[in-house]
């Protein structure tokens, strides 16, 4: 029996030191408390980690390990677990601290496990420290934080470099169209030109063969009997020179609208005696035995470009009596309502094909029914355009053999 016994006391001796061994050795610090959470065993590893010497936390509350903020809190979890003490994880999804001996806190996990003695229920605690885990991901958040920085940025880069490419394209686009409308506006040159060339050459041709001719005969009658004759060369000089002069006129005014040099500048006048101081001139030129009747209407006073203005009424009551035989009337009508004035240019001439009547403000277009009467086919279209410069509107009615009725709208101010 004796044996027995010295056996048995020897394996628990060896049991124990092996218990003590694993106890001091331990690489997570180890705490054991009472039910009152009073200290009763720390291994070196837990000295270690407060910074306590063990007889320094034996029979001290394990809440001189906890942080002072806390402290309190850990009590009542305390005093619930050992009411219903199983082994667990301390504080699940939450972020564990411990204190140290010189107050500074570190981050832990605790696992507890309560065990039973002849004495009393005592809790063993595992606690590690994870200091490192934490400053790992810590790193790891900024790193991930960093990235998300550098995709914002890098996003934020790609939409900027995105607009400029789009702005970029949207210019080339445009510079482009810019390149199109210029050679589009130097055919339109060039085919003005190459019509002009053309124009010139028929239309000035007869004229100067008609002045030549007029003025070598002007040289045949000496004479004052032959005054009637020589009066007849020089009228058809002088009308041979107007021809000329208005074809003169209507390709500066185009080569001008087409440079955009031509400004609608309203000024103030009377509109009356504007009107017939150009009746006054007109009449001069005008076939024998022309009438030419003005009727005004309203206020006197506009406020229109003046000089324009001139250019379109001048055109429109030239042609009036250009496409009108001798004996004829050409009526001017004006009406001023002090928001608008209208003008009305009647004549009793050769009218326009109603098929024709379209394309009159087309540029170089002549009726078909124009026959030998001179001109460029640019007089109604640079009409139009002084009109268009203006604000207003015009049209035309016109029957062939019973005239023409040009209606102009021009904005007074």
């Amino acid at each position: 029996m004796l044996e027995v016994f010295i056996q048995q006391t020897q394996a628990m001796k060896r049991h124990i030191e092996m218990l003590d061994a694993l106890f001091k050795s331990a690489t997570e610090g180890i705490i054991v408390v009472d039910s009152w959470g009073d200290i009763e065993l720390v291994n070196p590893k837990a000295e270690k980690l407060f910074g306590y010497e063990a007889d320094e936390l034996i029979g001290k509350k394990i809440e001189t390990l906890i942080p002072h903020r806390v402290a309190q809190k850990h009590v009542n979890h305390r005093i619930g677990y050992a009411h219903h003490a199983r082994p667990r994880g301390m504080g699940m999804n939450m972020s564990l601290y411990a204190r140290r001996k010189d107050n500074s806190e570190f981050p832990v996990e605790v696992s507890l496990s309560p065990f039973k003695t002849s004495e009393g229920d005592y809790i063993v605690s595992f606690v590690v420290d994870i200091s490192a885990r934490k400053q790992q991901e810590k790193e790891l958040l900024e790193a991930h934080h960093q990235i998300q920085q550098l995709n914002t940025e890098l996003e934020q880069r790609v939409q900027q470099r995105t607009r400029e490419l789009a702005k970029a394209l949207e210019e080339i686009e445009q510079s482009k169209e810019e390149v199109l409308r210029a050679l589009e506006k130097e055919r339109q040159l060039n085919d003005l030109k190459s019509k002009f060339v053309t124009i010139a050459s028929h239309e000035f041709r007869t004229p100067l063969a008609t002045i030549l001719s007029s003025a070598s005969l002007i040289g045949r009658y000496p004479t004052t009997d032959d005054e009637e004759k020589r009066q007849k060369h020089v009228g058809r000089i002088k009308s041979t020179v107007n021809n000329l002069t208005e074809i003169l006129n209507d390709f500066l005014s185009l080569g001008k609208l087409e440079e955009g040099k031509i400004r609608n500048v309203p000024v103030v006048f009377n509109l009356p005696d504007f009107c017939r101081e150009l009746m006054d001139e007109l009449k001069a030129v005008a076939k024998t035995k022309q009438q030419f009747v003005y009727q005004h209407e309203g206020n006197e006073e506009v406020c229109i470009d003046r000089h324009l203005l001139k250019n379109v009424l001048i055109n429109l009551v030239s042609n009036a009596s250009k496409y009108s035989n001798e004996g004829k009337a050409i009526t001017l009508r004006s009406n001023n309502n002090c928001k608008k004035v209208y003008f009305e240019i009647q004549d009793e001439g050769v009218g326009i094909p109603e098929e024709d009547q379209p394309y009159v403000f087309d540029r170089f277009f002549r009726a078909h029914n124009a026959g030998n009467i001179q001109g460029t086919g640019l007089g109604l279209n640079i009409v139009r355009k002084y009109v268009e410069l203006m604000e207003g509107d015009i049209r035309l009615q016109s029957k062939v053999n019973h005239g023409t009725t040009v209606y102009l709208e021009l904005p007074t101010q």
